[in-house]
């Protein structure tokens, strides 16, 4: 069983259901409303422990009911969450979501307590960091916070994987840090500059990475599959094809499965992959977050393990 740690945001996600995006200056109807536990990090930290991963969480909450409801949230998960700091001033984070007919969606996210996590909070967790095979992060909480956790964790000698979302400028530090990147085609052209329209331009930004000191690369390319790059490997893995309801959650799914999968030695690469996209597939085809993330049981029922 992998140990990963996860830092990263806690919130509350509301989900409006919608016929079509609003124009600019609209006023449209939402025909369903839902509210749910959310957020990049405690998404990827679910999927990670349903998924067969020990996974604790470093991260912030606000001192309210809705910082409450997602420590009980992670902790009906057997997530450990003695690393979740209670911000008295600012309150829990929230997230809009707008889904269309066509299974799209737009977000709108407040990062409230998440974006108050601080490198002083980390203290008493390098036991933990150092536990762990892997430590994730995402970037719904500050880029300082985050390089505090991967030095420890690369003076631990374990592995570092940076999902950079929402996109956003990197710290040159932060990619020193990072062993695995995983960004989608937008995420990685704010990063690279580089656009993605092929399979020679996929390369081109893994190269880009590599010249940053990043020795793998994970690129989510949606409904069109995966690209990756190891070392001299480079492949495009072919998606999934199923009826897409909500794709709010499928990128954390991959990445909390990937980590629940992955072996320390790296040897199962591809196979983590194919698994990661596997969970996600299943994802996509529910509505919410965290209530679409699949089990191991249910991958394994799916696709006939």
């Amino acid at each position: 069983m992998n140990k990963v740690t996860i830092i990263g945001s806690l919130n509350i996600d509301t989900t409006f259901k919608i016929t079509d995006f609003p124009l600019p200056g609209e006023t449209i109807k939402a025909f369903n409303k839902s509210s749910a536990a959310g957020g990049k990090g405690a998404n990827q930290a679910v999927a990670a422990a349903r998924l067969g991963a020990k996974t604790t969480f470093i991260g912030k909450v606000g001192n309210d009911q809705q910082g409450e409801f997602m420590i009980k949230a992670l902790k009906q998960e057997e997530i450990d969450i003695s690393g979740i700091k209670v911000e008295p001033a600012t309150g829990t984070g929230t997230a809009d979501i707008l889904l269309n007919e066509a299974g799209q969606n737009c977000i709108i996210v407040y990062g409230g307590a998440n974006q108050t996590l601080t490198v002083a909070d980390l203290a008493g967790l390098d036991q933990q960091i150092a536990a762990s095979d892997f430590v994730v992060a995402q970037f719904e909480t500050p880029q300082a916070a985050t390089i505090a956790a991967f030095k420890l964790a690369k003076a631990a000698g374990k592995m570092t994987i940076l999902n950079p979302a929402p996109a956003s400028e990197i710290l040159p530090e932060l990619l020193s840090l990072t062993d695995i990147i995983i960004p989608n085609e937008s995420e990685n052209q704010r990063i690279t500059g580089i656009e993605i329209t092929d399979l020679n331009s996929m390369k081109k930004s893994a190269a880009k990475f590599a010249d940053l000191g990043i020795s793998r690369t994970i690129i989510t390319l949606g409904s069109q599959g995966v690209f990756y790059a190891a070392g001299n490997r480079t492949a495009q893995l072919a998606a999934f094809k199923v009826k897409t309801v909500d794709p709010t959650a499928a990128g954390d799914t991959f990445i909390g499965a990937f980590v629940a999968k992955l072996s320390p030695t790296m040897e199962n690469f591809t196979e983590a992959i194919n698994y990661a996209q596997k969970a996600s597939a299943l994802t996509v085809q529910h509505l919410g977050a965290q209530v679409s993330i699949p089990t191991v049981a249910q991958v394994n029922q799916a696709f006939g393990f």
